[in-house]
């Protein structure tokens, strides 16, 4: 990051802020007080940079606040002289009360930042008390407006890079629930790697949590086309079904200046992205980092209106290979998508006698050619488990027809504490085997798809 917060600066801010809070309510739960005033702390700088140009621009404040008033759209986004963060700083009494509205405010002048920046009651109770009072508060706005947040401060990436940094120190405490909507920065790069996005292809995330794999392939875009003005731009889909990590998804995009259709919703029983018959709408690339292993009632897919289970009902025990049906249902007939699930997702069922669930969708997938690499990641990298974990590419028009890529970069990785990581070298190995379709001693093997059969189509790496 430029100026005065880089990565180490950021995470001192943030512990110190997440300090100001502590012991008022549980630790995973900080980020839910703290990402929206970091998000608003950003808009009043970035605000504020916009109408001082626009001040520069017509040698005046009065003119550039009036204009500013009448037509928002001279502006990224207009914020009301009481959603500014020097009226929230003055503020002593009341605080709670007077963010609740300052969003609120902010809300009803940006439709779009509607169900995104307003999700917080500051003022909220619990038995009768407040969750967070005043002083806490006050102390919190004091911490976070230390630094600068404008265009020229920090990097476009501060919510996910706070966000980030927030679910790697509380990632023991919040147990299961970090993993459901979080994919670490370094998969998700990997996966922009993999799916190269190019000008004009539709992206689609069915579980898209906090929007980071979205995020990542509009960013490898950009830096594939940078400042081509003449590239026809991405178009992003993505549906979450938690509600404040789909404002958070939103408040992602924003930032990014990202052109995002995000819907809130269970996509398993109720996908929003439709055609006008009723019949799931297609993308060019769909990316994805489903819940694990997820129990689905097997009427979940006997009943579907979609036709997405054709190639089989995946046992109720683990829903990944319905996660992927459903993803190939959305993929174009030239179609590309990279997902991330548990190892057994490639394995289960292999050597059993008689029929198995999985390992007979596998089959069908081997059989299409559709599978072409399993790339095995390393241990402790995800937030919800210490399980490695695979990236499974899967791809309708395959260059190397008959063939998969199995990569086992279960050794590449730098050890970090709560968390292992990947490097920028690792990740560039990685996607180097994989775009260049070759066999390296101890790391990967290009397997023909009969060899896949003769293992009973265990695709394990």
């Amino acid at each position: 990051m430029p100026n005065n917060l880089n990565i180490n600066t950021l995470e001192t801010w943030l512990w110190d802020a997440a300090c100001k809070i502590r012991g008022a309510i549980d630790a995973p739960k900080y980020k839910d007080y703290i990402l929206p005033l970091i998000f608003l702390k950003r808009l009043a700088d970035v605000f504020e940079d916009e109408i001082t140009a626009l001040q520069d621009e017509y040698s005046n404040m009065k003119i550039a606040e009036d204009i500013a008033q009448k037509d928002h759209s001279v502006l990224r986004f207009y914020l009301p002289p009481e959603s500014r963060w020097g009226s929230i700083a003055k503020q002593t009494a009341n605080i709670g009360e007077y963010l609740t509205n300052a969003v609120r405010l902010v809300a009803k002048e940006n439709p779009k930042l509607q169900g995104v920046i307003d999700i917080v009651d500051f003022n909220a109770t619990a038995a009768g008390q407040r969750i967070i009072t005043d002083d806490r508060l006050k102390s919190l706005i004091d911490i976070l407006g230390k630094y600068r947040l404008g265009l020229k401060d920090v990097a476009p990436d501060i919510i996910g890079m706070a966000y980030e940094y927030l679910l790697r120190k509380f990632a023991e405490g919040s147990g299961q629930s970090a993993g459901e909507f979080y994919t670490p920065r370094e998969v998700a790069i990997l996966m922009s790697f993999i799916l190269d996005p190019e000008p004009g292809e539709s992206f689609y995330d069915p579980t898209n949590g906090s929007g980071g794999l979205l995020i990542k392939s509009y960013l490898r875009f950009n830096q594939k086309f940078y400042k081509n003005a003449s590239v026809e731009p991405l178009r992003f889909y993505g549906q979450e079904i938690n509600h404040v990590t789909y404002a958070m998804a939103r408040m992602n995009a924003f930032l990014h200046d990202m052109e995002a259709n995000i819907a809130l919703g269970d996509t398993m029983h109720n996908p929003k992205f439709l055609n006008p018959d009723s019949s799931l709408m297609k993308f060019d690339k769909v990316t994805a980092n489903p819940m694990w292993n997820q129990d689905f009632a097997q009427s979940t897919y006997e009943n579907d209106a979609y036709n997405r289970f054709s190639y089989g009902y995946p046992p109720s025990s683990s829903a990944d290979w319905g996660w992927i049906q459903h993803m190939v249902a959305s993929l174009s007939d030239k179609g590309k998508m990279a997902v991330v699930l548990d190892t057994g997702a490639v394995s289960r069922g292999s050597g059993n006698y008689g029929a198995n669930r999985e390992r007979d969708i596998r089959k069908a997938f081997v059989e299409k050619d559709w599978v072409e690499a399993v790339i095995l990641m390393p241990e402790n990298l995800f937030y919800n488990t210490t399980a490695p974990g695979i990236i499974l590419v899967i791809n309708k028009k395959k260059k190397k027809k008959g063939e998969i890529v199995l990569i086992n970069a279960s050794k590449l990785f730098s050890k970090g504490r709560p968390k292992n990581y990947l490097t920028d070298e690792n990740i560039q190995k990685v996607y180097t085997i994989y775009s260049k379709w070759k066999d390296e001693e101890g790391i990967s093997k290009v397997i023909k798809n009969d060899e896949a059969i003769k293992n009973d189509y265990n695709l394990s790496p």
